[in-house]
């Protein structure tokens, strides 16, 4: 139970510790640990405030307190693509981390390990950020310039966690690194508008300072925070700032779509084509270097190709039906009206290959080895769609088959990948009713390269062209109305950016979000009946502040 003042407490001598490449230490360990020689502000030096920033960078491995904390509370958000149509919680029952399961079926309350752990990694988190800023600002040495350009990388960095807060939490503390007492911080003093106004101003300024490149992989560049304001303008229904803002990312000429689809899951291609905000993962290294936030979610794989992986985060019915296409090769809009669902590898109308470079199918290829039902942990309750983004093939030199967390690789995670940026843009043209044909060109540059992502000769293999009828064509210009492109969009995101943690927060920001998940209840429970009874309700959307803080906050949080 930490409150924030015990995560301020804890926060720079848990900095120093990834800072100076030690191992990580239990949750529990370092927060029991009295903080006997952390830095105070007038003791950091210039040497300490650059380590002290790439241990604010080292946040995003989120796995500094301990293994279910990445798990359930991960950078990626998988845990809220459950709440959405798009996913299943899978694993080995609907015990098997149940609080898992309580927001799978709508059900939310304050004491759920998932908004505990969210609320702690994201302020310990924030309170990094915050400690680099103060201590780049007292720097004696780094010239202005250079302060103004790290700072600038905190601020990115901070908004992202706020944002992470903003579109989880309905009411949450807001504190700069100017405040010297955030623990005395009330959950009410700003309202989420003011909250969200500082998390734009924050942005846009480190727009206009940061470098368009970095000499050093990974840090933040001015594209990276232009890429971010975008997504916060879009959730604000700001289409103006989100039309701008994606603009300057993709005019940059710094990005482009991958060739193939399948290059996302290929580590040779890291920080290449499509990266934009990415966080680094290895598997040369120490296991803290480890993409632990998807250790939960690798597949079964029969003959331990990967190690026997918990199959968490699987796809549901409805988004895999998503993937059929009619004869034309464009997507049912509107959902096909015939009742048939896409369960066989041998389904005989049209998909979209996307369907199988995104999702394991029973017959299907998988990175080249046949995927069958000794893939899936739980067949019968939570059926064959695990998912493939994050896994390369397990043959690759960058995956360390057998090592927790199951399916480990040097694959990097893309929280924000060059596609989304596109349909960013393109989503707020359609909505202004502005410049329609530049948005079509947009989502049929991304389509476009599903279709030409079918290549026999392209390794490793996931799709079969022998077997499934794939057809993906381009929206033509007949017929593109607002409110035709406003549907196109919004399909588009579901199906190329499926299973990357998205869905859930594009259904909040379009809004009757409860209507449309209680209906995706009533009809996926005829193919997972554990559905019944479900509901979502208005007061369920965002979590509440977790229990335990608000015990630990007196009135603060009440």
């Amino acid at each position: 139970m930490y409150s924030i003042k015990n995560i301020l407490k804890s926060s720079l001598m848990a900095a120093a510790v990834i800072a100076s490449g030690a191992s990580m230490v239990s949750c529990d360990d370092m927060l029991d640990t009295k903080p006997q020689g952390t830095f105070t502000d007038e003791q950091i030096g210039d040497d300490e405030a650059v380590d002290i920033m790439t241990a604010a960078y080292a946040t995003l491995l989120n796995h500094y307190f301990g293994n279910n904390e990445s798990f359930a509370g991960p950078i990626n958000n998988w845990v809220f693509d459950v709440r959405s149509d798009d996913a299943l919680k899978g694993g080995d029952g609907i015990t098997m981390e149940g609080y898992m399961h309580q927001l799978e079926i709508g059900n939310v309350q304050s004491d759920n390990d998932v908004c505990n752990f969210k609320w702690r990694n994201n302020y310990f988190s924030i309170s990094r950020c915050n400690t680099a800023i103060r201590a780049i600002s007292n720097s004696g040495t780094i010239s202005e310039e250079q302060k103004k350009s790290m700072i600038a990388e905190m601020k990115t960095l901070r908004s992202y966690y706020y944002f992470d807060m903003y579109r989880i939490f309905e009411k949450f503390p807001y504190f700069d690194e100017t405040v010297a007492n955030p623990s005395g911080v009330r959950a009410d003093q700003y309202t989420r508008e003011q909250i969200m106004q500082f998390i734009k101003t924050d942005l846009a300024d480190a727009y206009e300072v940061l470098p368009a490149t970095q000499t050093e992989v990974a840090r933040f560049n001015k594209y990276v925070a232009a890429a971010l304001l975008a997504r916060v303008a879009l959730f604000d229904s700001d289409w103006a700032t989100a039309e701008t803002y994606a603009g300057y990312v993709i005019d940059s000429g710094q990005y482009s779509l991958y060739p193939n689809f399948l290059d996302m899951s290929k580590p040779d291609f890291n920080n290449q084509y499509e990266s934009v905000l990415a966080v680094q993962f290895s598997s040369a290294n120490s296991p803290d270097q480890y993409n632990f936030n998807n250790c939960l979610n690798c597949t079964w794989s029969e003959g331990n190709l990967y190690g026997n992986g918990d199959d968490f985060y699987l796809a549901s019915q409805d988004l895999v039906n998503a993937f059929r296409t009619d004869e034309n090769g464009l997507p049912y809009l509107d959902g096909a009206n015939d009742g048939k669902n896409v369960d066989k590898a041998d389904f005989e109308g049209n998909v979209d290959p996307r369907l199988d470079f995104t999702l394991g199918r029973i017959g299907m290829p998988w990175r080249s080895h046949e995927y069958n039902e000794h893939w899936c942990r739980n067949l019968e309750l939570y059926g064959q769609y695990s998912g493939k983004k994050p896994y390369p093939a397990p043959e690759s030199p960058y995956v360390k088959p057998g090592i927790v967390p199951w399916g480990a690789s040097s694959l990097n995670m893309l929280l924000i990948r060059y596609a989304d940026v596109m349909l960013m843009k393109a989503e707020a043209l359609i909505e202004q009713n502005k410049d329609l044909e530049e948005a079509r060109n947009l989502i049929n540059l991304i389509r476009a390269r599903a279709a030409r992502s079918v290549d026999a000769a392209y390794t490793p293999v996931d799709c079969n062209p022998m077997v499934a009828n794939y057809a993906v064509s381009q929206y033509p210009a007949t017929g593109w109305t607002q409110a035709y492109a406003r549907k196109a969009v919004r399909m588009e995101r579901r199906l190329e950016l499926a299973m990357e943690g998205h869905r859930w927060f594009d259904l909040v920001r379009w809004g009757d979000v409860c209507n449309h998940i209680n209906h995706y209840y009533s009809v996926e429970v005829a193919v997972h009946p554990y559905y019944a009874g479900a509901n979502l309700s208005e007061d369920e959307i965002y979590f509440p502040i977790p229990i335990n803080q608000v015990d630990n906050a007196g009135d603060l949080y009440k």
